[in-house]
């Protein structure tokens, strides 16, 4: 039989050629990851939906350091737009890359709240922070610091963060208050919080059904529950309408102060910055890549370098925008749950973004006590690395202990990631065991120091 009258010539579902596949696909490779189209893109929207409080989130917390909402606002959407899209074209990982929960807390109670750094000083050193993570990136030599830093501490650093998020949270809305006699306590029930108590329980039950945009959909509900406040009952207004769409806002572009940043006492501050970025970026891309299969023939992360990368550049642009440092955001793992493979995701997710740049003055309308549910759970999440500490090595859970408990009591990230650094330095000396001090760690505890010496 020759070779035009073998059955196999005469079936029509032979492999496409190149010019009948999909550009999309072609680029990202989709099918090739064992995905379709129509799945990224669905990936991208459950993506998108988890983690859209964002929007509303930062930029309430950006103002309480003096930048306008609007403004913050305006580039929160930017920078989540622009590093996303370049996520998915560079990197092509299905990853979301936005202003980060912790950074923005760092950023506004730690260095202009508490050190009373102006909020254009306190950008300098989000992009000072943001120049060296490329550094970090393009050389790669993130295995030398990930051996420097002992993993509890790591751990501790997310948990900690969480727990200040948390009682930020609770603060907000009214529900711990300040006291002569035991500093803090609980507030006066009012309707203010109880409107937020329901809307806390509702984002919770939420939450638990796994709903898409379950925090999202929580801020939206206590915003209406909100509504009445100041008109039905209650004496403050809570909720004004100030229209539907406006303009962007780029009041804050281009206000960043890169040269007042540069000062010996704010090093630190610019340390710890990098620390926790460089950290979350790397454990996120970790974690997914387990989670979703998404690694290379060696094992590791797909495209580690390149998804760093981004990260770190984002930070950058995200300065002289006039938001607190971006990075990587592990509700990407919603998208990678509904089957998400690819950079079509992230581009997604990117586009979704855009027409809220337009929409300020109606999301304005969001008071804080309606954020607060979201901050209470986003601390929750936070706290799921807490299991993966080795409590009975008291030399490692010390530390460790240290640095989650002094965050929110100190009202400062930063003095909890010092005393835990500190702390695991003069335990290791003290006990003989300071050979297992790699010089990362000597680096860290020295610019702890300088950082308590200055505050």
């Amino acid at each position: 039989m020759s070779a035009n009258t073998s059955p196999l010539a005469d079936k029509s579902t032979s492999v496409p050629t190149p010019a009948d596949v999909h550009p999309l696909d072609r680029y990202f490779g989709v099918s090739r990851r064992g995905s379709s189209i129509r799945t990224e893109i669905l990936a991208g929207v459950a993506t998108f939906l988890a983690s859209m409080y964002i929007i509303v989130v930062n930029p309430a917390i950006l103002a309480e350091a003096g930048i306008p909402f609007s403004a913050a606002l305006s580039a929160t959407v930017l920078i989540s737009f622009m590093s996303s899209l370049a996520m998915g074209l560079y990197a092509r990982n299905p990853i979301l890359v936005a202003p980060g929960m912790g950074m923005n807390a760092l950023f506004t109670y730690t260095l202009v709240l508490g050190a009373g750094l102006s909020w254009e000083v306190a950008l300098g050193c989000v992009f000072w922070s943001g120049v060296l993570f490329a550094v970090l990136a393009v050389f790669n030599v993130r295995k030398a610091i990930i051996e420097a830093i002992p993993a509890s501490l790591r751990y501790a650093i997310t948990c900690g963060i969480g727990l200040f998020i948390t009682f930020i949270g609770l603060k907000n809305a009214g529900f711990i208050v300040g006291s002569e006699a035991t500093l803090v306590t609980l507030g006066s029930f009012d309707p203010g919080l109880v409107t937020f108590f329901i809307g806390l329980m509702a984002t919770a039950v939420m939450v638990i059904l796994r709903m898409n945009g379950a925090l999202i959909l929580g801020i939206a509900l206590t915003t209406l529950l909100a509504a009445p406040m100041g008109r039905l009952w209650g004496e403050e207004l809570m909720v004004e309408w100030s229209g539907l769409a406006a303009w962007p806002d780029f009041g804050a572009v281009l206000r960043v102060d890169i040269l007042g940043a540069l000062k010996v006492a704010y090093l630190p501050f610019i340390f710890v910055m990098l620390f926790t970025n460089f950290f979350d970026a790397l454990s996120c891309f970790m974690a997914l890549s387990e989670s979703a299969d998404l690694k290379d023939e060696d094992g590791n992360p797909r495209n580690l370098k390149r998804s760093m990368t981004v990260d770190a550049f984002a930070s950058m642009i995200a300065a002289p925008l006039g938001t607190s440092a971006a990075q990587t955001f592990i509700e990407s793992g919603a998208g990678v749950a509904q089957g998400g493979r690819t950079g079509l995701v992230a581009v997604t997710i990117a586009l979704l973004f855009l027409p809220f740049l337009f929409l300020s003055p109606l999301l304005s309308l969001v008071p804080a006590i309606a954020t607060a549910p979201a901050l209470v759970l986003v601390g929750l999440f936070m706290l799921s690395p807490i299991g993966r500490i080795d409590w009975g090595r008291y030399e490692e859970a010390f530390p460790a202990f240290l640095a989650i408990i002094l965050m929110p009591l100190t009202y400062s990230i930063t003095l909890g990631i010092a005393f835990g650094f500190l702390s695991y330095v003069l335990i290791k000396l003290a006990t003989g065991k300071g050979g297992e001090i790699r010089l990362a760690m000597w680096v860290s505890a020295a610019l702890c120091v300088v950082l308590l010496a200055t505050t």
